[in-house]
């Protein structure tokens, strides 16, 4: 009787075991799934253009397996204008996110090793010294990592693992106590909002922090209903007059809404908030001026004495001119993984390497 019960235990823990493997390797929203880096594979083995969609990527992972982290204590750039000390230090800093990105997906691509334990060293390193402050426009530069650490996740140590996980959910804390969700500031509606809750998504759809999904569910719809607008346009886009943060409040919403997507969550490109306010009818506000049907003369009338100050400090993209078609591409991209009908829009374009990415990998994960 105890040899049955324990070979009946036995079997129990490998089933068991082998159910906790399918599905950590199948529950990967934020990245790709080992299911679909073999779809990749396969389809960077008989493509070219595949392969040279993803040759930047490879080539900042085979130039950071030489280069050290360099996490910095507290990320600190927004508000700050171009040249200020802090600034240009954060945004070296910052340059390990893509850097995590780029050495996960080349561990994934090619199963060297090397790449892997790079990769973990930068994770952490940054565990170790950055803290959290809740910023959303700081802490929104962490975006690769966040996907990095999603596609390598379950290959790395459980101390390990749990020590990032750790530091993920103190960003995900922050940012969800945030002072900047005051209702009497701009900031709990505005731009600010859209990267908040695409950290939050990022983040705990990356460390399966489930108790986090309502919350996020939440403050997504309401976010639509305040940030957006029936007609497409938007809170961003009337008070700076610019399509520049048009695009930059809609970015973020598009990846979150991915994100939940993919994980069999509410399709938030679709949803319709009370007013009628809709991520589509946003993104669709934006094609008649990629395709140059309409222009528009960014900053002439932003309400943002930021934008004045970083016109006369020579910032690029700040001073009032017309709206640059090619500034949509990457969020038409976005879009295209919900309706791959934005894709007529960019193939307009003469350039497509803005997009070549994001397009390739929107079809693995349809596929």
């Amino acid at each position: 009787y105890l040899r049955r019960m324990m070979i009946k235990k036995a079997c129990l823990k490998t089933v068991l075991l082998i159910c906790i493997g399918i599905y950590s390797a199948k529950a990967q929203y934020v990245s790709l799934n080992s299911g679909e880096i073999e779809n990749l594979k396969k389809e960077m083995a008989h493509c070219q253009s595949c392969t040279a969609a993803m040759q930047p990527l490879l080539d900042i992972a085979a130039n950071a397996l030489s280069e050290k982290p360099m996490p910095i204590e507290k990320i600190r750039s927004e508000g700050l204008l171009m040249g200020t000390p802090m600034k240009m230090a954060t945004l070296e800093s910052v340059k390990d996110a893509t850097k995590v990105y780029a050495l996960a997906m080349a561990y994934k691509l090619s199963g060297e090793k090397k790449y892997l334990k790079h990769a973990v060293s930068f994770l952490k390193a940054w565990a170790s010294v950055n803290k959290a402050s809740g910023n959303p426009i700081d802490e929104t530069k962490l975006e690769d990592l966040f996907k990095g650490y999603d596609l390598i996740r379950s290959d790395i140590s459980l101390s390990d693992r749990q020590a990032i996980d750790q530091w993920l959910q103190t960003i995900a804390d922050a940012e969800r106590n945030s002072e900047y969700t005051d209702p009497k500031k701009g900031t709990s509606k505005n731009n600010w909002n859209s990267h908040r809750i695409k950290i939050m998504a990022m983040v705990a759809y990356t460390i399966h922090n489930e108790a986090y999904y309502p919350v996020i569910d939440d403050e997504f719809r309401a976010q639509i209903e305040k940030n957006l607008y029936p007609d497409g346009s938007g809170f961003d886009f009337h008070e700076r007059d610019a399509l520049h943060y048009h695009v930059y409040t809609l970015d973020p919403l598009l990846k979150a809404a991915m994100t939940i997507k993919r994980a069999g969550g509410r399709d938030f490109f679709t949803y319709q908030s009370p007013s009628g306010a809709s991520l589509k009818k946003s993104v669709d506000f934006l094609v008649p001026f990629a395709t140059g049907e309409k222009e528009h003369i960014e900053f002439a009338n932003s309400k943002a004495r930021f934008d004045r100050e970083r016109a006369k400090n020579n910032e690029k993209g700040y001073q009032p001119a017309a709206f640059h078609r090619e500034g949509a591409i990457p969020t038409l991209a976005l879009a295209a993984f919900f309706d791959p009908d934005y894709t007529k829009v960019i193939d307009t374009f003469k350039d497509k390497r803005r997009s070549a990415l994001q397009l390739m990998l929107n079809r693995i994960m349809r596929n």
